[in-house]
């Protein structure tokens, strides 16, 4: 009867071992990623913005009403 009860339990719990394996499933996401730049682009466009209209006031001034070099003197 010894030799019973450990083959007994070695069949009892080979199932259970073998329920218990770890398994790795990689499933392609249902929805596409999205990644929002909407931060980055508005950055980007205020900058180029901000440059245009230090060269465009540069450029005439008087066309946004403030003095031109040459008037105040």
């Amino acid at each position: 009867m010894t030799i019973r009860f450990p083959l007994t339990t070695t069949a009892l719990l080979l199932p259970l071992l073998a329920a218990c394996a770890p398994t790795v499933k990689l499933e392609a996401p249902d929805k596409p990623i999205e990644i929002n730049l909407n931060i980055r682009i508005e950055q980007e466009v205020r900058v180029k913005l901000e440059r245009d209209l230090d060269k465009a006031i540069q450029d005439d001034p008087a066309l946004f009403g403030l003095p031109t070099k040459g008037a105040g003197t």
